[in-house]
């Protein structure tokens, strides 16, 4: 009886060792997972501070940068943009097919070619509505869009026809600039509105954007436009690369005028050899099925060339077309 109490008493001991030998050995493994696990994210994941440019300008204006406040203001845009990655590839994508239009609108009507930067941080380059109800690239609300000569109403909202509302926000800063002076201040203006910022530069005795005291939004908002142009200009220095065929290519269309009403706009597409869809894609200032216009308002509406081809294929044709005139290259 004593011998096999003995036996026991061995038995569970050597067990008890076996055991804790087995959980050591799990520690000591799993201390070197999580040694090689820390290892493999330091020398992976690396974090790094895009660089800022020692002299920067904004449409021909030049940016301080020697003041501590605002290159503190324009590293928190750009680090905004780059390690948002997926909105900053969106921005290049969209910029690719609507640029192209933007540009030459801002030429004609003698603006800064860098406010087409405005309408990036606007919108992204799409047709969006505010929570305040402002609308379209531009982000134009109903007043100041009709202030500004687009028709609105319930069948045709201009604010979403990319080339008016893009020479309307020529019209706007071009006031705001006649008003305050300066392209940066017509900027900042077009965000906080004319009366908000002259009563800013009254209270405060500056006419300088870089010198206010401003409300959160406004006292971003240049500085967005300055990152998302930074972004832009130097791509491969803040990591973007991206092929032709990466890009949202303009898609070559042709223009129908049209000084009568359409009962059905359903019907009219297809009559023009395309969609319902497709023609509100290219023509999203068209509001219902119907356009009504009892005025004889002429209206020109976009017929895309080649909106059922497979994308490589429009790609190829693309390169042969005069992407600003919409006509076939000789």
């Amino acid at each position: 009886m004593k011998t096999k109490h003995l036996y026991i008493l061995i038995g569970s001991i050597v067990f008890s060792i076996i055991i804790g030998l087995l959980l050591i050995a799990q520690t000591i493994e799993k201390k070197i997972e999580d040694n090689d696990y820390q290892q493999a994210f330091t020398t992976s994941y690396l974090l790094f501070s895009p660089p800022l440019p020692d002299s920067f300008s904004f449409a021909n204006e030049p940016v301080p940068l020697d003041k501590y406040d605002v290159r503190e203001a324009l590293d928190r845009e750009v680090l905004v943009n780059v390690y948002w990655q997926s909105n900053l590839l969106l921005y290049f994508k969209r910029a690719a097919r609507y640029f192209p239009i933007i540009e030459p609108i801002l030429i004609e009507n003698n603006v800064p070619i860098d406010f087409k930067y405005l309408a990036v941080i606007e919108s992204g380059l799409a047709n969006v509505v505010s929570p305040s109800n402002a609308v379209g690239f531009w982000q134009f609300l109903k007043v100041t869009g009709e202030s500004f000569g687009l028709e609105i109403n319930s069948n045709v909202d201009e604010r979403y026809h990319l080339e008016k509302a893009s020479k309307a926000a020529c019209d706007y800063l071009k006031n705001s600039y006649s008003i305050h002076g300066s392209w940066t201040a017509a900027a900042a203006a077009y965000n906080m509105g004319d009366g908000g910022f002259k009563r800013m530069t009254t209270q405060q005795k500056t006419l300088s954007y870089w010198n206010l005291l401003l409300n959160t939004e406004t006292a971003r908002y240049v500085y967005r436009i300055l990152a998302v142009k930074l972004l832009f200009e130097n791509p491969e220095k803040y990591g973007v690369t991206l092929r032709y065929k990466d890009l949202y290519q303009p898609i070559p269309y042709h223009k129908i005028k049209v000084d009568t009403s359409i009962a059905n706009l359903t019907d009219f597409a297809i009559a023009q050899g395309i969609d319902y869809k497709t023609l509100k894609d290219f023509n999203p200032w068209l509001r219902s099925n119907t356009l009504p216009n009892k005025s004889t308002k002429v209206y020109e509406i976009i017929i895309p060339e080649i909106p059922y081809l497979s994308y490589q294929k429009q790609i190829e044709n693309i390169r042969q077309f005069d992407l600003y005139k919409g006509e076939k290259k000789n």
